[in-house]
């Protein structure tokens, strides 16, 4: 085994986090926890309510903060023993950080944070799970907005992320549908000859030539590729 690890980098969606109890806005057609997603999860949404925009967000952080990582984030979190571990989530919760992952990028934003509406760099971490943000929260003359990328805006870290993916020596996705843009583009910038695994349960027919495919939920796979890096580790 050489000294030297190698880059492990992850490309996680609402798979791995559902297994912890999270539903998925894709989960009730158009419905996210019976609130029509665009209307809470879009920059249209936003500007036409606020106020239930912000409190969809505090309901859902007051969810997440009763949820607990599942086994499929510990292990990527054990995986650090063994690789340089990067996840790339298109999540906003923080059950990556919480499993002991230390390098996460979040695509699309986090619960635990919020952001200035007029100045996006302007974040503030969130000081509890029962922390709530409303039309009236000001911080140094900033009104506050959840920090989420809604539809219709671009994604900032998207860029950030494909500099990661160019950099690894092993490539994983997991828990996501690969038809989500531009995360289901991450895999383009993979350098050739880079093994690349993909864990879902239903993987559907948009998977790119030579991917290696682990027809299983995110705890299963995650426990089903862990033994095939350790005999890739021991040849």
């Amino acid at each position: 085994m050489t000294n030297k690890k190698l880059n492990l980098v992850v490309s996680s969606g609402a798979g791995i986090s559902a297994e912890s109890g999270i539903s998925t806005f894709r989960d009730a057609g158009g419905l996210w926890e019976n609130y029509p997603v665009m209307d809470v999860a879009s920059a249209d949404g936003f500007e036409r309510n606020p106020a239930l925009v912000h409190r969809f967000y505090n309901e859902r952080r007051k969810a997440l903060g009763r949820t607990i990582p599942n086994r499929a984030h510990k292990i990527l979190h054990e995986l650090e023993e063994f690789f340089n571990v990067y996840v790339i989530t298109q999540n906003v919760d923080d059950l990556h950080e919480r499993a002991g992952s230390t390098n996460v990028l979040h695509l699309h934003g986090e619960l635990m944070k919020m952001r200035a509406v007029d100045e996006p760099s302007f974040i503030r971490q969130l000081p509890s799970y029962d922390a709530e943000t409303s039309v009236d929260t000001v911080v140094d003359r900033h009104h506050m907005r959840p920090h989420i990328v809604f539809f219709q805006e671009a994604v900032p870290m998207f860029e950030p992320a494909t500099e990661i993916v160019e950099k690894a020596d092993i490539f994983v996705i997991i828990g996501t549908s690969l038809v989500v843009y531009p995360a289901a583009a991450l895999v383009r910038y993979v350098r050739p000859g880079v093994p690349v695994y993909y864990i879902d349960p239903n993987p559907g027919t948009n998977i790119p030539a030579g991917v290696h495919v682990i027809r299983a939920k995110a705890t299963e796979g995650m426990a089903q590729l862990t033994e095939i890096l350790k005999k890739q580790l021991k040849a």
